[in-house]
């Protein structure tokens, strides 16, 4: 039987919210070792750290959320302060645990930019504080009133691993420049043991840019147009990655002209590349049919070339 989200604010709603952060608690008890071929920023962490930092994010998080309601916020107030919630959120997190590395380490607040997943912790927060009614219509593939159980908890856990990867990579970008991040990331042992000296990590930094930068260009602009978001989960057996319907009709518009490029060379490759595998086909087959009468006709040529010979 399918659980569904609660539609508006009530008893079953607070139930429902504290049920999720139980849910996944729980799932913080798996080995988080990512199981893609992806690289995620979280990666450099070691399992114990990155249990850690995830369990802040978790914490935090319903801390904002109980002040949220308390507060009386309304969705329009939401939406307006959303970014600066986000920001409030990482920063919080981020000073914690640069604190569990090194207590003596005093950080600035940072303005965080996280365009593609702001639509999601948005509608994570609409869920969490006024219930399913108050989604955007035909944003997901379900009616709002029966948004599953399941599908909030997925957006949580892709929240989650989300706000990890954005604190872990400002760690890094912040000491790339100094001598001391091999310090830093190596401080209690905080560090992935298959990145453990400064050229492992810078290894690693560059990979993880390049692999930005193609899925910015390329992978992005691909899902939006096809209104599809890829997405991060917990399960049994570490981090695995999924995709959700999502409509982005909106983010098309902002699309650069880089993008749009790639998008319409996806619709020309979408019309014409079937129609040249048709012909590629058809050239292919014709051309196995002639070789094959061709080789027909030299063996019964020299079939019969022997046979003439050894009847004289």
């Amino acid at each position: 039987m399918i659980k569904y989200w609660p539609n508006k604010q009530s008893i079953n709603l607070n139930n429902c919210v504290v049920d999720l952060f139980l849910n996944i608690e729980k799932k913080l008890y798996y080995k988080l070792s990512n199981k893609t071929n992806y690289y995620l920023q979280i990666d450099i962490l070691n399992e114990k750290y990155r249990n850690k930092l995830f369990y802040l994010i978790l914490s935090e998080f319903k801390t904002l959320i109980l002040d949220l309601i308390e507060l009386n916020i309304s969705k329009q107030k939401l939406l307006q302060l959303n970014q600066q919630i986000k920001n409030h959120l990482i920063n919080k997190v981020l000073k914690n645990f640069i604190l569990n590395i090194n207590s003596k380490y005093k950080i600035k607040s940072h303005n965080f930019i996280s365009v593609e997943h702001d639509k999601l912790s948005y509608n994570l927060m609409i869920y969490l504080i006024f219930g399913s009614s108050h989604i955007t219509k035909n944003i997901f593939l379900f009616e709002e009133i029966y948004t599953p159980f399941k599908h909030v908890q997925i957006i949580f856990e892709n929240f989650i691993i989300e706000l990890s990867s954005i604190i872990v990579n400002y760690t890094i970008n912040n000491f790339m420049n100094s001598p001391t991040i091999s310090k830093l990331i190596q401080y209690k042992e905080i560090c992935n043991k298959y990145y453990i000296s400064n050229r492992s990590i810078i290894f690693f930094i560059n990979n993880l840019k390049l692999q930005n930068l193609i899925y910015q260009y390329i992978y992005m602009p691909k899902y939006i147009y096809s209104g599809h978001q890829q997405i991060w989960l917990i399960s049994s057996s570490g981090l695995i990655k999924k995709h959700i319907f999502l409509s982005r009709i909106e983010e098309i518009k902002k699309f650069n002209q880089v993008k749009i490029f790639f998008l319409f060379w996806l619709e020309i490759k979408d019309i014409i590349m079937p129609k040249v595998e048709k012909l590629l086909l058809k050239i292919i087959h014709y051309l196995a049919y002639i070789s094959i009468s061709f080789l027909s006709n030299i063996m019964i040529i020299i079939t019969r070339v022997i046979i003439f010979y050894l009847n004289r």
